[in-house]
């Protein structure tokens, strides 16, 4: 018998009927003798609904205080009806089940409320039901904070409650169930070449989530890495008596034969500023990137280059295009300290990235990349790189030519041999 952990996001339990189908897979994981557990997310456009009706009675404020609070017991209360439809079906089907809330696991959290970190969660009491036959059933994205109230884990905290838990009771994997089959090499809806992957290692999914691809949670696959938790990715919307092989999220060390690149991730929602004429000396970069962050604005791809003026610079950076209003104000209040002369932003940009673990022991992957987009006639505006990532920002207009040339010239447009799939 293993320990299982279901998760479900908010359109694969849309509504009755979808909640309906959720139930059969359940039921087939429970009739296979496993010990389940069941985190769900609200109804698809529920917390959209229950965001609007807050703001209708006023938008919470900055700081915490209890307007902070009364909004998370609001939106939180999406997931806890989805978990009570669930486990009513459950039970009507003749399983036992039940319905926790965070506060009952206890998944307990910082006080950020609406953006709470979990910083523990007691895997005993639930585990304990579940090896006795109970489905327990999750409400996810929630739990409660040092003051006893209840919080919750930010938009896409379903995940994270899921890997969280899978973590806590020591599951033998973590399986998330959405409306894709599992992990591509790339969008699907860019290139009808796109492939699933059957297994993909924790690093390079950790860099697709954060370039913005939306399979999972980045805290989610955070967390999995650090607890070495197997997740799976597969579909709700596949016959649940005849699920798909979906896509394993996985230590490196568990996949046979790694690619050069496993993915190339685009990212349409980047934007770029350039500070124009920054004084060249100690202390103005600094000044700059503090400012930032003290506007809690999240920056990427930092590129300084001469200035055509003699002892100045110029400074560009992205950062998501959902902050570059703020960002660009924060920058123009801090300019007489800064005392730079001009500012520059772009929207028409985005971010193209190629990712694979292989490139740790395989060299001319950059090479690859340059060339193939010069030789398409693609500008490349800026650079960054880890370890197993590449990416470079171009123009807007020609990120899906970009993202299906490279994905051709790293190989991926090629059928995988059988044993792969």
């Amino acid at each position: 018998m293993a320990r299982i952990v279901m998760k479900f996001g908010g359109t694969s339990v849309a509504n009755l009927d979808r909640i309906r189908a959720v139930s059969a897979f359940v039921r087939r994981e429970v009739d296979a003798g496993h010990a389940v557990a069941v985190v769900v997310s609200a109804m698809a456009g529920e917390t959209n609904r229950l965001v609007s009706l807050c703001h209708e009675v006023g938008d919470p404020v900055p700081a915490l205080d209890a307007r902070d609070v009364e909004y998370d017991a609001v939106v939180a209360s999406g997931e806890q009806v989805t978990a009570g439809l669930l486990a009513l079906m459950m039970q009507n089907l003749g399983y036992r089940a039940r319905s926790w809330h965070g506060w009952q696991i206890p998944l307990k959290t910082d006080n950020a409320h609406g953006k709470a970190r979990i910083r523990d969660i007691d895997g005993e009491v639930i585990g304990t039901a579940m090896d006795n036959g109970e489905i327990a059933i999750v409400a996810g994205f929630q739990g409660v904070g040092d003051d006893g109230r209840i919080s919750t884990l930010g938009r896409g905290g379903s995940d994270t409650s899921a890997v969280a838990l899978a973590a806590a009771v020591g599951a033998d994997r973590c399986d998330i169930y959405t409306d894709v089959d599992g992990v591509y090499t790339t969008d699907p809806r860019l290139t009808k070449h796109a492939r699933r992957i059957s297994k993909i290692s924790f690093e390079e999914m950790l860099e697709m989530a954060s370039l913005g691809a939306k399979v999972l949670q980045t805290r989610s696959v955070e967390l999995a890495m650090a607890f070495k938790v197997p997740v799976r990715v597969l579909s709700s919307f596949d016959p649940p008596d005849a699920p798909g092989p979906g896509t394993l999220i996985c230590d490196e060390e568990d996949i046979v034969e790694q690619n050069i690149v496993t993915t190339v991730t685009p990212d349409f929602n980047e934007a770029s500023v350039t500070i124009l004429a920054v004084p060249d000396e100690p202390g103005r970069a600094a000044a700059i990137f503090n400012a930032l962050a003290d506007g809690n604005i999240n920056i990427d791809m930092i590129v300084q280059s001469a200035s055509r003026e003699a002892g100045f610079a110029n400074i560009s950076f992205t950062t998501k295009e959902a902050d570059l209003e703020q960002a660009v104000e924060v920058l123009r209040n801090e300019q007489p300290k800064i005392g730079f002369k001009a500012l520059q932003s772009d929207r028409n940009v985005a971010k193209v990235s190629v990712i694979g673990t292989g490139m740790k022991s395989h060299a001319g992957v950059a090479a690859t990349m340059f060339r193939t987009l010069a030789e398409k006639g693609i500008n490349i505006q800026n650079i960054s790189t880890s370890e197993i990532k590449i990416s470079v920002l171009i123009n807007a207009d020609a990120a899906e030519y970009a993202v299906r040339v490279l994905h051709e010239a790293y190989g991926l447009d090629a059928p995988k041999p059988t044993a792969q799939n």
